[in-house]
């Protein structure tokens, strides 16, 4: 059987890319790869039925419980599930991250995630920009959306400020300083009329810049959507946050090799500070906004059930 080469992007896809902060690449992983992600996150939620509270692996819902099952995030993917790992580390998704960051590929995130909205009311995701979350010593870093499900505008499908990624760094802190992951949109000049949706059928990828300004509206419609996140730096950017382990840190570099010289560029930057709810708990931190977009336009804020 003749062997297909692997799905790339050309030199107009990367300079869109570079223009707009993101980029959807259809029919990357074929339909195996697809049914066996859905397996994957079938199984771990339905070992987080007899579950009562968030824990390592599963972020939930309010009313959560045995017979209704509401995972909103599984939070380790990589770690509880080899699949989710291995296509993580797919030629198909790291040839493309390649072409935006570079040759040399690390996983920021290195246990993943799948974010869950379930049908008819899976929580929105107020609008905010990942770099608040881990700024680093230079700008190549992007998240790679893989859906597990069709994503279409009635299913809550990422959203996004086209060319947003080349301006301020917004504030994600309340009046007293406390880090809650999202922009307050009555104290800020994003025109979110501009908002694209990116959407496309399973299969296909998604990729966004580390500052472009992105959020999503609730589920409403009755099917759900699941998309799993892989996110990726150039080895050469290290988190100004710290490294807790090294090891680890250099156990998450997919291509290329450790280096202990970081590359420096002059970059706004906020930091999230040591306040308020833990960075990687967004949900939570978002219901202590002080303006949700997304609660006002009556779709469901982050806090919604």
């Amino acid at each position: 059987m003749a062997q297909h080469p692997h799905p790339s992007i050309g030199d107009e896809q990367v300079a869109f890319y570079r223009r707009n902060g993101y980029l959807v690449v259809p029919n990357v992983l074929d339909e195996a790869e697809i049914a066996s992600l859905r397996a994957a996150s079938d199984e771990m939620v339905e070992r987080s039925r007899h579950l009562t509270e968030n824990d390592e692996d599963y972020e939930f819902e309010p009313g959560h419980s045995a017979t209704s099952v509401r995972v909103r995030r599984l939070r380790r993917p990589f770690k509880s599930d080899r699949r989710f790992r291995d296509i993580s580390r797919s030629d198909k998704i790291m040839d493309i991250v390649a072409k935006l960051i570079g040759p040399e590929i690390r996983l920021s995130h290195p246990s993943g995630k799948v974010n869950m909205k379930g049908a008819e009311g899976g929580a929105a995701v107020e609008w905010h920009q990942d770099w608040t979350g881990y700024p680093h010593t230079n700008e190549d870093l992007l998240t790679v959306g893989v859906p597990l499900d069709d994503v279409e505008m009635e299913n809550g499908p990422l959203l996004v400020i086209p060319g947003s990624h080349k301006g301020p760094v917004y504030s994600h802190h309340t009046d007293d300083g406390k880090y809650v992951a999202g922009i307050n949109p009555e104290r800020c000049d994003i025109d979110f009329s501009k908002a694209v949706p990116l959407t496309t059928k399973s299969g296909g990828i998604t990729l966004h810049h580390v500052r472009l300004v992105h959020g999503s509206a609730a589920n409403t419609s009755t099917r759900q959507r699941r998309l799993f996140l892989i996110q990726c730096a150039a080895v050469d950017a290290w988190p100004l946050l710290g490294v807790p382990d090294i090891d680890a840190y250099n156990a998450a570099i997919v291509r290329g090799t450790p280096t202990l010289r970081p590359r420096m560029e002059k970059l706004p930057v906020l930091v999230p500070g040591v306040s308020g709810i833990p960075v990687q708990v967004l949900y939570d931190a978002q219901t202590q906004m002080q303006g949700q977009y997304f609660a006002a336009a009556g779709a469901g804020g982050a806090n919604a059930g």
